[in-house]
């Protein structure tokens, strides 16, 4: 056996690709090649027969060396970058037993990767990575390229160089951001050096956002930082259109009084400027105070075409393609192999037999329960075999045979919302997709656009791979159909935006037809104000409303008496109380009564002994209690926790792919619970 490639995937780091070379004789060792294609810091292990060899790659350099036996025979790749080592059948020289010796080579991955990128590709073997999927491979995974280019493409504005604030930007550098900018007017005090990770006792009495940027930066080369010096409010009154700029803004512990004046502007942009810019960046709010948090997302206008739905698209059993029917018709069960037989997909059984059913019943599919019992008897009866493995699975997918393959109802709101109704050539090209699907969906066979993507299910390679052609050469025609109509739709609205939508978010919205989102939000005022909400919230999670709520407090008494409360001051905290009770009132909410106090029965010793279910006020008093001990105070447990949270919901919004939160997230770290509440 030679040419033998195997992967090996080391735990907390990329992967290495080894191209293993051996004529496994009847003795002696196996003769090994390996061929760095990622870097990695992790330890790997690779057995060959007698041989075990170490493998230990940096980001510079790889070195490999024989650890036992130390008689085995090793045909080593040399070291010279001019001669890269031998690849497939070539033959393989042997180092003789009495020159064998303990082995190490090292040479520049770089180097390496790039001689050998050619030989590989030309035997069918990936070729040398690029600078950005060596450095993102693992989260190129989650939102593809598309998604990476939107993070590339963006610009972050953080309201302050916080902890928390500095955790969430570390999360955004990290992955690839375009560019962020740290607004802050502050110098470094030496309290901020105990609790921020980005700062140095050098930074004593700089100004905060030059500092922060300083060493953000150097987490990734690729991303552009910049420091804005300025205060927040100052540049409200100056230049009102300056966070129009901006991709996404993150407001952390920003003034209750400034804060109302940001989301005013960003809902509203002409509140301050006659020049209204036509979007308004989402802004993040973030909040914490000792142990305890909470973020919310304020979202005008928001399509998502990639959401990561776990809901498939439909095969279209009920409405087959000719292709798909041809072929369902063009086998014969009865003459078939019994291998062969036991190897059909599932999607073809279900096909043939639901055709050969509406044969029999006018051109209707199942419908009562005893058709639908009729039906599944009719797949097993096929059977050759007991064991048949695929007719036993079209039986537990026979439901799709019978379910209507129809426009899903979220997709039909979208055709009727008036952003699609009433195109411009300024609307957004998410709208110029959906009116295009619409009229697609208005032909027949009245369904979306077919997805090329097929399930596992059990069958022989050759079958399956046949099925997926036809499904895959009837998606490019489905996708073709929708192109013209969507280019004759652009050209009837004087382009999308100026320009054509581009091929690559085309291609991303056919395959995602049924599973579209858009998200219209709320201005941001959190809870206390929106009694209806919070009527309800505080039924469904008390513990998220009482954090919510305590940190709502924090920031009315700032906004009231022009400083935080002083910690441990009992008058403070009961004027934040107050406030929390006020807001529950108003929703018809009362304390609980206190129990009387009367002799109790064995029976009642008994539920005493057990725990009692926290109340919506206990979790209140405990809630205030923790922001009146810590008012405004960032802890380093508490910023990492948010860094990470905030970052996932902020690239969540950025790439368009998958469904951010809606509402308020609180975040308990004293009893570690999260909850989330819809505003």
């Amino acid at each position: 056996m030679t040419g033998l490639a195997q992967r090996f995937n080391l735990a907390f780091g990329k992967t290495v690709w080894c191209v293993i070379k051996s004529t496994f004789p009847r003795s002696g060792p196996s003769l090994v090649h390996f061929v760095i294609r990622s870097p990695t810091r992790r330890l790997a292990a690779v057995r060959q027969r007698e041989a075990k060899y170490r493998v230990t790659a940096t980001l510079e350099h790889l070195s490999y060396e024989l650890v036992k036996p130390k008689d085995a025979l090793l045909d080593l790749p040399t070291s010279s970058p001019s001669v890269p080592p031998p690849l497939l059948d070539e033959p393989q020289a042997r180092i003789s037993p009495n020159e064998t010796k303990k082995m190490k080579e090292s040479q520049d991955i770089e180097s390496a990767t790039v001689q050998l990128s050619p030989v590989l590709e030309t035997v069918g073997l990936p070729g040398q990575p690029d600078s950005k999927e060596r450095r993102y491979d693992r989260q190129l995974r989650l939102w593809a390229a598309s998604g990476q280019s939107a993070l590339e493409s963006a610009h972050i504005l953080v309201l302050g160089a916080s902890p928390t604030a500095t955790s969430i930007l570390k999360n955004l550098v990290l992955p690839g951001i375009g560019a962020f900018t740290v607004l802050d007017d502050g110098v470094v005090e030496g309290k901020d050096l105990g609790a921020n990770f980005f700062f140095e006792t050098e930074s004593l009495g700089k100004n905060k956002a030059e500092e922060a940027i300083k060493f953000l930066g150097e987490l990734n080369d690729s991303v552009a930082a910049h420091a804005e010096t300025r205060g927040l409010e100052s540049i409200l009154d100056d230049d009102p259109t300056y966070l129009h700029k901006f991709s996404l803004i993150i407001a952390e512990n920003t003034p209750q009084r400034i804060l109302e004046r940001a989301t005013t502007l960003l809902w509203d942009p002409t509140s301050g400027s006659d020049a209204s810019p036509t979007v308004s960046p989402p802004l993040v709010v973030v909040r914490t105070s000792g142990f305890l948090a909470d973020f919310g997302i304020q979202l005008k206008e928001h399509p998502i075409i990639t959401t990561h739905s776990e809901n498939a698209a439909s095969l279209r059993i009920d409405k087959p393609f000719p292709a798909l029917l041809a072929h369902a018709f063009s086998l014969n069960f009865d003459k078939m192999d019994v291998t062969d037989h036991g190897h059909i997909p599932f999607v073809v059984i279900l096909v043939r037999v639901l055709q050969e059913w509406k044969n029999d019943h006018a051109g209707k599919a199942p419908s009562t329960y005893a058709e639908k019992q009729e039906f599944k008897q009719r797949i097993l009866k096929m059977k050759k075999k007991d064991d048949e493995e695929n007719f036993d699975e079209a039986v537990a997918q026979a439901y799709k045979a019978w379910t209507n393959t129809v426009v899903p109802s979220e997709v039909e709101a979208l055709f009727n919302d008036p952003a699609t109704k009433n195109l411009t050539g300024n609307s957004d090209p998410f709208f110029h997709l959906v009116h295009a699907l619409q009229v697609y969906t208005s032909q027949p066979p009245h369904t979306l656009p077919l997805s090329a993507t097929l399930p596992d299910m059990k069958s022989d390679t050759k079958s399956y791979i046949h099925l997926q052609r036809l499904y895959k050469e009837q998606a490019a025609e489905d996708k073709a159909r929708f192109t013209d109509i969507l280019r004759g739709i652009e050209a009837g609205n004087a382009g999308a935006g100026g320009g054509a939508v581009a091929l690559e978010m085309v291609d991303d919205f056919v395959k995602n037809a049924h599973a579209l989102r858009l998200i219209r939000g709320k201005k941001w005022t959190g809870l206390a104000d929106d009694v209806e909400a919070l009527t309800l919230a505080r039924e469904m999670a008390p513990s998220a409303v009482a954090t919510h709520l305590s940190l709502s407090a924090l920031y009315a008494f700032e906004g009231k008496n022009g400083r935080l409360p002083k910690p441990g001051d009992a008058s403070d905290r009961e004027e934040m109380t107050a406030w929390v009770k006020a807001r529950l009132t108003a929703t018809g909410w009362a304390p609980d009564p206190e129990p009387e106090d009367s002799a109790m029965t064995g029976a009642d010793e008994e539920e005493e002994a057990l725990p009692k279910e926290i109340t919506l006020w206990e979790h209140v008093t405990n809630a205030v209690g923790e922001v009146s001990r810590a008012p405004g105070a960032e802890l380093p447990t508490t910023a990492a926790l948010m860094g990470g949270m905030v970052a996932q919901e902020v690239i969540k919004v950025i790439t368009k792919q998958y469904i951010p939160i809606n509402g308020v997230c609180a975040v308990d770290l004293v009893s570690s619970t999260t909850g989330t509440v819809k505003v």
